[in-house]
């Protein structure tokens, strides 16, 4: 997986609750903001890292506050490190402090109640659709809903907190290996292989219940999408016949092979778009790169699947 490396960004404090809202969203979320003090004012602490897919935010307020968001593309997954956040959504209340996390899910109406003055958090937020395919690649079943609270005192939980603080220490730094992208992509999929098996862990079962081909041709392909891959080259990786590949991919993923590997470059190359600067990025070269050959084509299918054009993503 390529995403075209990783970058820290770090704001000064606003000097307003306006203003507090405003880079909170860019950092973040796009949300609304509600002070629940009278006259207090923001000593917002935020710092972000965007690793492709993936995004790791540290945030303070310095004031009791409610925040609505409906999360727009993401999922989002609230850790407080001091204080703790109360919040509702589908009509569920969840309080977390440490050791526990929140969970919020994307495009669904969400609000915290409370963040309390003390709180402050480390917030991942997860693309839909990279870690629903991550999901469905781990654990072997589609439509696997997440919990709505995540206990970080377990094994698995712990063992992923340590990796995520290892990683969350790079946003103290606006220079380190993070920065290459064969090290933001590992430490990206890491992070996100990590999370699916630490918060499902009675999931992984689901495994076996998808045929070992079809693992093994999706953990080759996510290795490398770019490759030309054609359903032949997959079905002899798989050691299966054609037929039997696009049934064993239609059964258990719902599409055949090379629509999933479309799917997968479109991915890829929307990242990298969404990341590039447009003074130095040509969307033919990130197509290319990708694999995908045909640019009229590849063209349609990207608009298809996010209502605009490529040259629109990389423009922001």
């Amino acid at each position: 997986m390529h995403t075209g490396g990783a970058h820290v960004v770090s704001t000064p404090e606003p000097v307003d609750w306006d203003e507090a809202e405003h880079v909170v969203s860019d950092a973040y979320f796009p949300h609304t903001l509600t002070p629940l003090a009278r006259g207090s004012e923001p000593h917002v602490n935020v710092r972000s890292l965007q690793l492709g897919p993936l995004r790791l935010a540290r945030i303070g307020w310095g004031a009791e506050v409610a925040v609505d968001s409906d999360h727009p593309g993401a999922y989002a997954v609230n850790i407080p490190l001091s204080g703790h956040i109360e919040s509702v959504a589908a009509g569920l209340e969840v309080s977390s402090a440490q050791g526990q996390a929140s969970v919020f899910r994307p495009d669904t109406a969400a609000r915290i109640t409370r963040w309390t003055e003390d709180c402050e958090i480390v917030g991942v937020k997860l693309d839909r659709d990279y870690l629903d395919r991550e999901m469905h690649r781990i654990l072997g079943r589609p439509d696997l809903g997440l919990p709505d609270q995540v206990d970080l005192t377990s094994e698995a939980g712990r063992s992923w907190m340590a990796l995520l603080q290892s990683v969350v220490e790079q946003l103290r730094a606006d220079e380190g290996l993070w920065r290459n992208p064969l090290v933001a992509d590992q430490l990206s999929g890491a992070l996100t292989s990590a999370f699916v098996l630490a918060v499902m862990p009675n999931a992984g079962a689901g495994t076996a219940a998808r045929p070992r081909i079809v693992k093994r041709v999706l953990d080759r392909i996510h290795e490398d999408p770019a490759q030309p891959w054609t359903t032949a080259d997959m079905a002899e990786l798989a050691g299966v016949s054609v037929r039997r590949l696009q049934e064993g991919f239609r059964e258990y993923l719902g599409v055949c092979p090379r629509d999933y590997l479309l799917d997968l470059r479109l991915e890829r190359i929307h990242e990298e778009l969404a990341a590039g600067d447009p003074a130095t990025t040509s969307v033919t070269d990130v197509a290319l790169r990708w694999g995908m050959t045909h640019t009229g084509r590849f063209a349609a299918a990207y608009r298809r699947k996010y209502g605009v054009a490529p040259s629109a993503t990389l423009r922001g």
